[in-house]
């Protein structure tokens, strides 16, 4: 399927970038192309992996020229650019606004515009009934791109997305902050223990992505089922497993957090399609001719609920060190702990 084709990863110098770029780094794809503003992480990447199947693009997805000078020629397009940290959105929010919906909107123009065969973009489970700036740019993102599906028939360029919870260890996240937390010393500072969190590894990350390319149809939202955990929880694992009797501190909720996520809303669970470990939520593709359902409607929206973190059974302490064992990043930083001891 990727043999001789060329790949595109907007924000491809992120943890979800990285990922995907290794994974298909070992198939017969043709190009890799990594798309992003930093020059620093691109440069990196480049000694790293020393690869002629690389190649690296300056630009930004707000900016339309950038994004289509390295869209040329492309077959598939992984779309991860985004501004992902919760504080920072609430505090600048027209710059989520900017890089998650206008940069979406101009990633697909430009995919169209060129013919680009697929087109697969990342939300987040604060998509669903968002409270924060991060949740409702990237509801607004998935508006986009579910909008954009419907003026170009899948034939010609196919437009669907992802939806997953927090990625362990990824930058930016819980996990490496209680580990250098540990590392240093300090208390592990946490929120409230009782939040539930989905936990996902980057692996699982890219395999939903790989399953949407492979299945979905134009206008899906594909969404991965997940384990869960409490935050108190997932502290005292990553403690035990560091064999630290650093203190727990409660510091309280910081800026747009939920004490729990949701994957699906209700109203999307009534129409999603469960495929076992997945879910498919199909595109509504009514148009704005309501004549016909005002005698009868499409569906009821009564006794649901929806798929969230809190109802979901939860990880043990044992469970979560079980999954945080799994993660290399776990691994090497267990190794450099026990190697400093």
């Amino acid at each position: 399927m990727f043999k001789d084709k060329i790949l595109l990863i907007t924000g491809g110098t992120g943890s979800f970038g990285n990922a995907v770029m290794k994974r298909f780094l070992k198939t017969d794809v043709k190009e890799i192309r990594i798309f992003s503003r930093d020059e620093k992480k691109q440069d990196d990447m480049r000694k790293i992996y020393s690869s002629d199947k690389l190649k690296f693009y300056i630009g930004d997805v707000r900016d339309i020229s950038s994004i289509t000078n390295a869209m040329r020629n492309v077959d598939f397009v992984f779309h991860a650019a985004a501004l992902k940290q919760v504080p920072s959105c609430e505090f600048f929010p027209i710059e989520a606004v900017k890089t998650n919906v206008i940069g979406t909107d101009n990633v697909l123009s430009a995919a169209i515009d060129l013919g680009v065969k697929k087109v697969i973009c990342l939300s987040t489970d604060k998509a669903a009934y968002p409270i924060n700036a991060m949740g409702i740019s990237k509801a607004m993102m998935e508006k986009v791109f579910v909008a954009k599906s419907k003026i170009i028939d899948e034939k010609e360029t196919l437009i669907c997305g992802t939806r997953y919870g927090n990625v362990m260890a990824s930058r930016g996240s819980v996990i490496p902050l209680f580990v250098e937390q540990i590392k240093s010393g300090k208390p592990l500072t946490i929120t409230n223990p009782r939040m539930t969190r989905f936990l996902m590894s980057l692996e699982e990350a890219v395999n939903l992505v790989i399953y949407a390319f492979e299945n979905a149809h134009t206008g899906d939202i594909m969404v991965q089922k997940a384990d869960s955990c409490t935050i108190g929880d997932l502290a005292e694992a990553v403690r035990q497993l560091f064999n630290s009797d650093a203190e727990i501190k409660i510091i309280g909720t910081r800026h747009g957090e939920k004490l729990y996520e949701t994957l699906l809303t209700s109203e999307e669970l009534l129409v999603a399609e469960d495929r076992g470990d997945f879910f498919r939520i199909p595109a509504d593709t009514r148009t704005l001719n309501y004549e016909k359902y005002f005698e009868k409607g499409s569906f009821s929206l009564e006794n649901t609920k929806d798929y969230n973190s809190h109802d979901v059974e939860l990880l043990t302490v044992e469970q979560i060190k079980k999954r945080l064992m799994e993660l290399e990043y776990i691994q090497k930083e267990l190794l450099d702990w026990k190697n400093t001891k």
